[in-house]
């Protein structure tokens, strides 16, 4: 049955999940420019978004005496196996994915945050974050060292259950 009116966002987010997931028949082309360029946007007034807001003042440190302990990590839950050969085989599709590739840590900290956040709400359970660059030349990059810090702190840890 045809319908005389155009996608919301969310449809046509929910309709590039499936499109993404399928492949084009041999000899047709696949043709999803319309979708790209809206998700495009999408993440372009995103990051506009980030940017127009300000930062918050900060107050001077206060001193503390130095700890000796150190910070825990979190308790890391590493991925299940049976779920972590399914991903890898192509059985279990991951449902969404974010490249932080190219940003800040203070960019990236926020954008993922609100990655998880959205992902979590739309139920999504097996979600891919790119951290970018990864060993080279005896460095690992920053974000690949970041994330995992980030998801033992208590804004991400109710949005993690387990990442490798």
């Amino acid at each position: 049955m045809a319908r005389d009116r155009k996608l919301s966002a969310d449809e046509r987010i929910l309709w590039g999940k499936v499109a993404r997931s399928t492949r084009p028949m041999p000899g047709k082309a696949g043709a999803l420019t319309e979708l790209d360029a809206f998700l495009a946007e999408a993440e372009a007034a995103a990051e506009r978004e980030q940017e127009k807001q300000t930062p918050a003042t900060l107050m001077p440190p206060q001193p503390t005496a130095p700890s000796t302990a150190k910070p825990s990590a979190g308790v890391h839950h590493p991925l299940e196996k049976p779920v972590k050969r399914k991903i890898a085989k192509g059985r279990l599709a991951l449902e969404a994915r974010i490249d932080l590739h190219g940003l800040v840590q203070s960019q990236a900290h926020a954008i993922l945050l609100d990655f998880l956040i959205r992902a979590h709400e739309r139920g999504m359970r097996h979600v891919l974050v790119i951290t970018g660059k990864g060993s080279s030349m005896g460095s690992e990059g920053a974000l690949k060292r970041a994330v995992p810090l980030w998801f033992s702190k208590p804004e991400f840890r109710y949005l993690i259950s387990s990442y490798e």
